[in-house]
C-alpha cells in the first residue's frame, strides 16, 4: 500500500503515549477505599478512556462523597503527584515514533480526556516540541466517544480531518477517532481491542516506522477520494 503522509497526527496520552493506567488505579482505588468501599480492577478497566466527569460520577455510585469537581481535582492531583515522584512512563515505541515524526516535520496535536495542566506536564518530559496543540478535556464540552476533541483539534491546525491519523488504545477513543472520520490506529493496552475493519490494530508501535503509520488505510478505503 502506498504510504500518505497525513495532515496531522493526533494522539490520544494516557495509555498510548504514556502508561499512566497504574497511577490512576491506585489514585481510584484509594479514593474509594477511603469512603469505605471497594473498588477492583475490573471497576477500573471500566473507566479506561473515559472523560473524567464521567468517571467521577461512576466514582460517586461506587460510595465517594464528593462533587465531580473534587473527585477529579483529587484524582488528578495524586496522578501528578505520581509523575512527578515516579516519572513519566512512556509506552514502547510512541517517543520513538513522536521523534520521527517530529523531524519528518509532521503536525501533532495531542487529544486527551485529561486536563491541561496534566498534559503539559507529560509534554514537558519530551526532548523536543512534539505538539503544536492540545486538546484536553477540560476544554471538550463532550468527551470520548463522542468525536468533539478531534474535530476541535483537526479545526484547530486548520486541515481536513479525513486527512488526519488518529492514535488510540482504548475502546472510547476509537469510537471517537473512527466517529471523527480520521485514519484510526488501535494500541491496545489496559483493555483488549478486537480487529475491526473501522481501524488499523497493531499490538505495539514497538518496530514500527514512520512510513508504515503512513500506509494506514482510509476510512472504507484505500486510498483518499
Amino acid at each position: 500500500m502506498t504510504a500518505i503522509a497525513p495532515a496531522a497526527v493526533l494522539w490520544d496520552m494516557d495509555g498510548t503515549v504514556v502508561d499512566t493506567e497504574p497511577y490512576w488505579i491506585q489514585a481510584e482505588t484509594a479514593l474509594v477505599e477511603a469512603h469505605g468501599r471497594t473498588w477492583t480492577y475490573e471497576d477500573s478497566m471500566t473507566l479506561v478512556g473515559a472523560g473524567l466527569w464521567e468517571s467521577a460520577q461512576i466514582l460517586r455510585d461506587h460510595g465517594v462523597d464528593m462533587v465531580p469537581d473534587d473527585i477529579v481535582s483529587h484524582l488528578t492531583t495524586a496522578v501528578r503527584h505520581r509523575l512527578t515522584t515516579d516519572g513519566v512512563p512512556f509506552r514502547p515505541g510512541a517517543q520513538r515514533m513522536l521523534s520521527e515524526l517530529n523531524a519528518r516535520g509532521v503536525r501533532m496535536a495531542l487529544v486527551t480526556m485529561s486536563v491541561r495542566a496534566m498534559a503539559e506536564q507529560v509534554v514537558g518530559h519530551l526532548p523536543f516540541e512534539a505538539f503544536e496543540l492540545l486538546v484536553t478535556g477540560d476544554e471538550v464540552a463532550q468527551p470520548k466517544p463522542h468525536p468533539e476533541a478531534y474535530l476541535t483539534a483537526a479545526e484547530r491546525l486548520g486541515v481536513p480531518i479525513a486527512d488526519c491519523i488518529a492514535v488510540e488504545d482504548s475502546h472510547n477513543g476509537l469510537s471517537a477517532a473512527v466517529a471523527s472520520g480520521a485514519r484510526s490506529l488501535a494500541i491496545p493496552h489496559a483493555v483488549s481491542l478486537d480487529d475491526s475493519s473501522d481501524y488499523t490494530l497493531w499490538p505495539t508501535l514497538e518496530g514500527r516506522t514512520v512510513d508504515d503509520l503512513f500506509s494506514l488505510p482510509f476510512p472504507d478505503k484505500d486510498a483518499p477520494a
